[in-house]
């Protein structure tokens, strides 16, 4: 095994289109309650593209000091409060640790779209005087990783990354790395939100999209009426600490972040194949694990059947046919751009805490792919190993690997 530090997350703040907080999301996604329907935020009727995973019941003003709303876009409320949610469940309190031992690291896809479209708008029918000054870093990708530094006083190692849905898995590698330097605590994690017209056309312009407007045969990786995702809005907030540190001030660990592993596809047409299958063996090889290690992959899901056929060809070289459960718990909360992976982390860590995998809603397996994806129900497993994958538009391939903690129980 590896000499290097042990890096743990001791803390979980979900905000996601089944569930506010860790408890609501994994007892929807344990049975199967989706959080995709028809667009409300605004009226899709002309668009192609009409459903989402909407996060429901948010009001930041229950949240957040009332300075902090004029000046943040949703996604950016949407990322505080998962923070705090998250460093409550850490048992952190940042007003009692020296703010430099303590980094933000976060991923980010779009930045503060609705908040940029607002103040365009503003520019373009009133002029340049009725634009806010909080634009000038509403809208930026690494505005949620500052925000949370600065609500919390942490000094310490901070950035974004910027990878498309890969993101939030390549922010937590990052964050394990810093960790690993010497920083006690780091906040990681993704949180996108961009269902507002400007985002949304943004989004169509990938071609991935699905344009059913039935949630329930909408989004379907794996499945031969794939047609391409739904996407969504929110993540998870993950605290990452040293082990030994979280051990020795009692913390709870929800499991270690043991392996990973990022590639970048080869250029279409150059023949060579793609690179996923070497993103996983990579996080594989980082955690000291063998592929029969592996009791549960979270897959990347693409919906789409030329990436479904990738990624299926993926698992199989590695695991062999139906060699490892599959889980696809996005299907009930629409693909969240950097808030994807994060999302899945938290998901699998308490998967793996109750022994638990989340099934893929909706979906009929095509015998195409010869996977043994969980569908229908959750399915009771003993596990204590997860890979979790996530890909980004141009190429991006992430996996990490989690390991569930030497002794695990309820957390109070």
């Amino acid at each position: 095994m590896s000499t290097l530090t042990s890096v743990v997350v001791t803390g979980l703040g979900v905000a996601s289109p089944n569930g506010l907080g860790a408890r609501d999301h994994w007892e929807a996604t344990r049975g199967g309650a989706s959080g995709i329907g028809r667009l409300t935020r605004f009226d899709p009727s002309g668009y192609p593209a009409k459903l989402a995973g909407e996060i429901s019941g948010f009001n930041a003003e229950e949240h957040l000091p009332s300075r902090l709303i004029p000046q943040t876009d949703r996604m950016t409320r949407i990322a505080l409060a998962a923070a705090d949610w998250a460093l409550a469940d850490a048992g952190v309190r940042p007003d009692e640790l020296a703010g430099f031992d303590m980094g933000v690291v976060t991923a980010s896809a779009s930045g503060g779209f609705e908040f940029g479209q607002n103040e365009l708008r503003n520019l373009w029918s009133q002029g340049s005087q009725y634009v806010s000054a909080y634009q000038s870093f509403a809208w930026f990708y690494a505005v949620n990783s500052g925000q949370i530094s600065i609500r919390n006083g942490m000094k310490g190692p901070s950035g974004v990354v910027v990878s498309d849905q890969a993101g939030g898995l390549d922010a937590v590698a990052q964050a394990r790395r810093q960790i690993r330097k010497g920083s006690r605590l780091i906040v990681s994690g993704g949180v996108d939100a961009a269902l507002c017209p400007w985002g949304w056309v943004a989004q169509l312009a990938s071609g991935r999209l699905s344009t059913s407007e039935e949630p329930g045969r909408a989004y379907l990786p794996f499945d031969r009426d794939a047609q391409g995702h739904v996407p969504g809005e929110g993540g998870a907030i993950l605290i990452l600490e040293d082990a030994e540190a979280a051990g020795e001030r009692g913390a709870r660990s929800y499991g270690e972040v043991a392996g990973y592993g990022a590639t970048f596809d080869p250029r279409p047409g150059s023949g060579r194949p793609p690179a996923l299958r070497k993103a996983v063996e990579l996080a594989l090889a980082d955690a000291a694990v063998d592929p029969s290690d592996i009791d549960v992959v979270f897959a990347d899901a693409a919906a789409d059947p030329e990436l479904d056929r990738a990624e299926a060809d993926a698992l199989v070289a590695v695991f062999g046919p139906r060699g490892v459960p599959v889980s696809v718990p996005k299907t009930m909360t629409g693909r969240l751009y950097s808030g994807a992976a994060p999302l899945d982390l938290a998901t699998a860590l308490l998967a793996l805490r109750d022994g638990v995998i989340p099934a893929a809603v909706n979906v009929r397996l095509s015998p195409d792919y010869d996977l043994d994806l969980v569908v229908e129900r959750s399915r009771n497993a003993v596990l204590r190993t997860a890979l979790v994958l996530a890909r980004g538009h141009g190429g991006f391939n992430s996996a990490v690997v989690l390991r569930a903690p030497a002794s695990s129980g309820p957390r109070h």
